[in-house]
């Protein structure tokens, strides 16, 4: 048995299984009503698969938005597949879950953001401020108030 609850994975991995009921009920049914979602990825993550010319116009990260016209939506335990079009061009992309860093549906303002060990060591190098701040673990904060329509 382990010391310690490792609550960021835990929360990780539900978000992420989160992603993965909504995807394949849009697989299986199409987009309800107004819905749509900004997904943003890693392009770095090696399982990441998109088109030569993408991966060079996108060489970190890429957005892509699952709305009027997409196919071929396939979602598996790993990660999805999807077919979109860029400027009249349908290009076909692989996308593990563990390369997703937001999704967002900003018809119902919900959005997810997944923190990067990267992120947190850069951190945890900064220099400490004066005044006392609560330990920073794993926990991920969702704030929905940034997705608000004004």
């Amino acid at each position: 048995m382990s010391k310690s609850i490792d609550y960021g994975n835990l929360m990780h991995r539900a978000m992420r299984g989160l992603i993965q009921t909504v995807l394949s009920d849009v697989a299986a049914h199409g987009l309800p009503g107004e819905h749509h979602f900004f997904i943003t990825f890693d392009t770095t993550v090696e399982e990441v698969e998109m088109a030569d010319w993408l991966r060079s116009r996108y060489p970190g990260e890429m957005t892509i938005v699952v709305q009027h016209w997409f196919e071929d939506l396939i979602v598996t335990d790993e990660g999805f597949s999807i077919t979109l079009n860029f400027g009249n061009q349908p290009e076909h992309l692989v996308i593990p879950f563990d390369a997703v860093r937001t999704f967002v549906d900003p018809s119902v303002e919900f959005g997810l953001r997944f923190e990067t060990h990267a992120e947190e060591d850069e951190d945890e190098s900064e220099e400490p401020e004066d005044d006392p701040t609560p330990p920073q673990g794993d926990a991920q904060i969702v704030r929905l108030d940034k997705f608000r329509k004004q």
